[in-house]
């Protein structure tokens, strides 16, 4: 029997190697995406190819694996690629630049330290390499297919060349790759330092017992809450920067089968077959099976995502954090890690070639976040339909805004951020403002950002009014305003610009996402509008929906929005029904406006005043009912 203080050892040692690369990469890297919004990720995953950390996401190793047999790894070896199509579902866009070491002990490979992130520009049709109207994949920049980078502590010089020279920031590009190709190389000496102290045996025998952890502990305390059953529901993206705004559909039908681990277990007893037969059969008895069929062709433009490879297990490993949401208490939430322990348990029904989960090489892929973040609203929806709306609303997504051009000197600049959101209105509280999907990153400083590029920032703040209107109500998203001092260009990647987060269980949508320029609006999906110097900017980000009926909220709370600036007078009486004197709540008043402001029966989503703009007018979906 493995010793449990030892799997605690190696537990925290894993989550320590991990803290120290993304720590190293954070102050060595060049780019401010980087270095300063943070948008990047390391992972470990063991010899098996097991993701075994699991404070965030990461690509992963089956690319390198596939082209590179383990064997033939020499200790010092780098592998790099970005080839979305050729990542095995684990790269969604080109930006994401994937590094990946393997480690040793005693001359063979137990493990790999991995590291991928999103970079200033790997070339493409503009600036950022995240062009909004691409039809193409060719449009979007340099793609690399795995590739040895260093070999045995030598650098691929002419590789190296060639990759900076496609790129508009190449020193940017030179000092984020040396970063995180020496973070993975230190990350995998200490790696191989716990393999040295405790044997390769020992370590293993660790490593599978936290992922058999994991996969007991999301069956028993997570998916235990869901009722056996099928349910279905579907979100959307609303533009792909090449066709007209419409509803492009991503849909999910969840069944779930309590029982079905029990068969596995009982057909491996069985089965006299080969390992490799066995495991290629296991993703068939899951207790929970996602089925996409229902998706939207793949779109002309941007927006779709390569899922369908490895049989999904990247998208498994992505939409596992959701389930969290069922843990009896917040604080037990943010202890559960999501490792390849959650792979058992889910299985992927993808349908045929051509959607936008399924695209078939070389459709465009730069703006695939507005699928695969928006599945993983489509999965809390379809988990509020099964459990009676325990589950959040709709959280915040992303954007990318930016601005581009020459500074005083005429040297090139590029800045672009990733500006969070308000996250959805919980079953017991209220939700977060000013949110990233991406764990860990954030704005980029306003000193640091006024220093380095020609504007100012004259407001960085809470959007008021932004976060949908409920009993718990929905987070914030920001309100910032930039006053440009140079001539540039403006560039924006964003979706809920017509769309809103939807509100649950009677909650309210958030207000979208909408940028002005000069006082005219801009479209979500922009990729150089013109700025003159003294133009305003003026970004306001999405809210989180609502949780709940606003004529539910505690009118103190509602009160107490408007003494913080998160909701105004006008929006406390006419989305909560809060009749306010001063600081003081008109109780009598309040009581007969909400009798007349609240309807017969709650909508149990909310999908906001975007959607019947690009539904025909309809107010709700299908799907929508329970």
């Amino acid at each position: 029997m493995i010793d449990p203080i030892l799997v605690e050892i190696v537990e925290g040692t894993l989550a320590s190697v991990e803290q120290e690369v993304e720590t190293a990469i954070a102050r060595t890297a060049r780019s401010p995406m980087i270095r300063d919004a943070h948008d990047f990720r390391a992972g470990i995953h063991d010899v098996r190819l097991r993701k075994l950390t699991g404070r965030s996401y990461s690509a992963l190793v089956q690319p390198i694996v596939r082209d590179f047999p383990i064997e033939t790894m020499k200790p010092g070896d780098v592998y790099f690629h970005n080839d979305v199509y050729l990542s095995e579902g684990g790269i969604g866009h080109l930006p994401d630049l994937c590094v990946t070491v393997p480690v040793f002990h005693e001359d063979t490979v137990v493990a790999f330290v991995q590291a991928f992130g999103h970079h200033d520009d790997i070339g493409g049709a503009v600036p950022g390499s995240m062009p909004s109207h691409a039809r193409s994949v060719y449009e979007e920049g340099l793609m690399i297919p795995p590739i040895k980078l260093w070999d045995q502590g030598t650098p691929n010089e002419t590789a190296l060349r060639i990759m900076t020279r496609n790129s508009r920031m190449p020193d940017s590009l030179a000092g984020d790759l040396d970063a995180e190709c020496s973070a993975c190389l230190m990350g995998a000496r200490r790696l191989g330092e716990l393999f040295d102290r405790y044997g390769r045996q020992a370590v293993e025998e660790c490593f599978d017992t936290i992922i058999s952890n994991t996969t007991e502990t999301f069956r028993r305390e997570l998916l235990a809450k869901i009722p056996e059953g099928t349910y279905v529901w579907e979100d959307y993206a609303e533009h792909d920067g090449v066709d007209e705004p419409r509803l492009h559909a991503q849909r999910i039908t969840l069944t779930v089968d309590h029982a079905a681990l029990e068969r596995r277990s009982s057909r491996q007893e069985s089965d006299e077959g080969a390992n490799e037969e066995r495991s290629g059969r296991d993703h068939e008895h899951a207790p929970l099976t996602i089925d996409f069929t229902g998706t939207s062709p793949q779109a002309k433009g941007p927006i779709n995502h390569a899922g369908d490879y490895s049989d999904g297990v990247f998208l498994k490993k992505w939409l596992a954090p959701v389930l969290r949401n069922l843990a009896d208490t917040p604080e037990r939430m943010a202890e559960l890690d999501v490792n390849e322990g959650v792979v058992p348990l889910i299985k992927m029904v993808f349908p045929e070639k051509g959607t936008l989960l399924t695209p078939v090489f070389p459709a465009p892929t730069n703006a695939r976040t507005f699928v695969i973040l928006r599945l993983l609203g489509v999965l809390a929806g379809v988990l509020a339909k099964a459990t009676g709306g325990r589950m959040p609303a709709d959280q915040e997504t992303i954007r990318y805004t930016g601005v581009y051009g020459s500074d005083a000197d005429g040297v090139p600049y590029l800045m672009r951020e990733v500006l969070g959101g308000g996250s959805g209105g919980r079953w017991y509280a209220d939700g977060e403002d000013t949110i990233h999907i991406v764990p860990d990153s954030r704005n980029i400083p306003v000193e640091f950002a006024e220093a380095r590029w020609p504007f100012r920032v004259e407001r960085l703040g809470l959007a008021c009014d932004s976060g949908g209107p409920g009993m718990f109500r929905g987070g914030l998203g920001y309100d910032k305003h930039i006053r440009m001092l140079r001539d540039a260009s403006y560039m924006s990647i964003a979706d809920r610009s017509i769309l809103s987060c939807w509100g649950v269980n009677g909650g309210l949508a958030g207000r979208p996402f909408r940028v002005e320029i000069a006082g005219k609006e801009m479209d979500g999906l922009v990729d150089d509008h013109p700025v003159q110097a003294g133009d305003l900017i003026r970004i306001r980000t999405t809210g989180g929906g609502g949780w709940g009926s606003p004529y539910d909220r505690d009118p103190r709370a509602v009160a107490a929005d408007v003494r913080d600036g998160k909701v105004s007078i006008a929006g406390a009486l006419g989305d909560y029904g809060v009749v306010l004197d001063g600081d003081r709540i008109d109780e009598r008043g309040t009581a007969e406006l909400r009798a007349r402001l609240r309807p017969p029966t709650d909508r149990f989503f909310d999908r906001g005043p975007g959607y019947p703009k690009l539904s025909g007018g309809r107010t709700f979906a299908e799907v929508d009912e329970l």
